[in-house]
């Protein structure tokens, strides 16, 4: 950690270069003591407050030897162009009209370059200082790395409760041990403790040997989540017992604006959510939120992190909030799905059971959160059926999924089925495969002869539970039998009506 003294001469010589940053910038313009004035000074105070602040809050003055240069540049750029958007709100808010964007954006600007190649020589110096001082350490022999693999290895060794609860708390705080003992059985026997991003160190464990796996780090930082869960899974029997925790969507905000003062956490926030959970949506600035992020600290939802444990074999024992984390403990019960085409962008593809009893992919726009199509068994189990075959308390639905599908904007992509010939305009619904396995035996043999359709029956009945639902199906299913034309045109109009007259809504 960066000491006192340290963080005192960092933040002193910061402030120098953006004092110098302005009166070069002024010294280029053409009218220098026009922008020397007291309406330049007073907004240039205002800029000598935001800017520490920012950087203080954003930790940018805690620069350590074992930072990378790629960890500098980010906490720099994310600091500054804080800094920047905290003074153009200032501006707005008190009509600042006239001051220079020259000036503005030329002092940031160069303060920024400044502060790169500062800090690009001052980690250049640490990291000489630091190879300079390992030659004096150099490293252990072989035979002495030989013997400290034997010493840890854990299927030698049995640690006491008191230790592991004592490892556990400093690396989470209290209140997680207790969590862990609740799911684990058998005292922990068998039990790999970890707390690691890195999928390394579960590949390296001895295979048909673990009861349960506990790593501490948090889901957020590992890098490649799906890859991390599916080597867990691969080391566990069935019934396998892994835990682990994160931070959800809805804990990081929180945490975010009780951190930060008022006005400056909103700011945060919204650069936060702009680069965290917009900018990996897209395929022209995902690049960019790894560029800034390495994948790392990225922001998760409750939804889609039980997705992903529940593509990768895992079914839910055991859910808490803790210490502002979310706690899970998960059980093996299956392979993992290996999907190399999840559903993450703006526009998904769902796997829908369609004639003759083939899977076709129904596009849709997203109004769940990315993976929360593998949550159908849990919401089944959690959550029961509502009113109209919906899940209560759908949590898997996004603030503007909901939006959409009250304006039916979800379902435009599926013109693109009927284009394709996988639809037909009315029909019975494309089911998804757990679903489908709510109806009954004869229905599910029943529906797969006929073509689904965008227009489902339910919004000409109107049927609120699920063997209402199946009723009305077969009453489409009987009528088109007879009179395919003149079933589909009256169910068409009825569901019209009902959409237009009686808010029936998308599903």
């Amino acid at each position: 950690m960066a000491s006192h003294r340290q963080r005192l001469i960092i933040f002193i010589l910061d402030l120098m270069i953006l004092t110098g940053s302005f009166l070069l910038v002024a010294l280029y313009k053409p009218a220098t003591a026009r922008y020397l004035s007291d309406e330049y000074l007073y907004a240039f105070a205002a800029l000598l407050v935001v800017w520490p602040a920012s950087s203080i809050c954003l930790k940018k003055y805690s620069f350590r030897k074992e930072h990378t240069i790629g960890q500098l540049v980010r906490a720099v750029l994310l600091s500054n162009f804080v800094s920047l958007g905290v003074i153009l709100v200032f501006f707005t808010l008190f009509w600042i009209s006239g001051y220079s964007r020259l000036m503005l954006f030329g002092t940031i600007g160069l303060a920024t370059l400044l502060e790169l190649v500062t800090g690009n020589l001052y980690h250049s110096l640490i990291q000489t200082k630091t190879n300079g001082q390992d030659l004096l350490n150099p490293p252990a022999r072989p035979s002495e790395l030989k013997m400290a693999r034997a010493a840890r290895d854990y299927s030698e060794q049995t640690l006491s409760s008191d230790v592991i609860k004592r490892a556990v708390e400093e690396e989470c705080g209290a209140g997680i041990y207790p969590f862990m003992c609740r799911q684990l059985d058998d005292k922990c026997e068998r039990t790999l403790f970890v707390s690691t991003s890195s999928r390394f160190n579960i590949e390296m464990q001895p295979g048909d040997f673990l009861k349960a796996v506990v790593n501490m780090k948090r889901v957020n930082d590992i890098r490649y989540i799906n890859k991390f869960f599916e080597s867990v899974n691969r080391k566990l029997p069935e019934g396998g017992i892994f835990i682990g925790c994160a931070e959800t969507k809805d804990l990081r905000k929180k945490r975010i604006l009780a951190k930060y003062p008022p006005l400056l956490n909103r700011v945060f926030y919204f650069f936060d959510y702009l680069i965290k959970r917009v900018f990996p949506k897209f395929i022209f600035t995902h690049k960019i939120y790894y560029l800034l992020t390495r994948g790392n600290n990225r922001v998760l939802s409750r939804a889609e992190l039980l997705g992903r444990l529940y593509s990768c074999g895992f079914h839910v024992a055991g859910e808490e909030y803790i210490n502002g984390l979310y706690c899970f403990s998960v059980k093996k019960a299956a392979t993992p799905v290996y999907d190399f085409n999840p559903t993450y962008g703006i526009f998904v593809k769902l796997r829908r059971i369609g004639r003759e009893g083939k899977t076709i992919r129904v596009y849709k726009l997203r109004t769940m959160h990315p993976y929360a199509e593998y949550l159908q068994d849990y919401m089944f189990e959690k959550n029961n059926l509502d009113k109209g075959g919906k899940y209560r308390d759908d949590f898997r639905v996004t603030t503007l999924g909901r939006m959409l599908r009250t304006l039916w904007i979800d379902e435009l992509p599926m013109l693109f089925n009927l284009l394709k010939g996988e639809v037909k305009i009315v029909g019975v619904r494309p089911l998804s495969m757990n679903y489908f396995k709510l109806y009954e035996k004869d229905l599910q043999e029943r529906r797969v002869n006929y073509k689904p359709g965008l227009v489902p029956p339910f919004y000409a009945d109107m049927p609120k539970t699920l063997p209402e639902i199946q009723n009305s199906e077969i009453k489409y299913l009987d009528s088109y039998d007879k009179r395919p034309w003149l079933t589909d045109f009256t169910y068409f109009n009825r569901a019209a009506w009902n959409i237009v007259f009686k808010n029936a809504r998308s599903r």
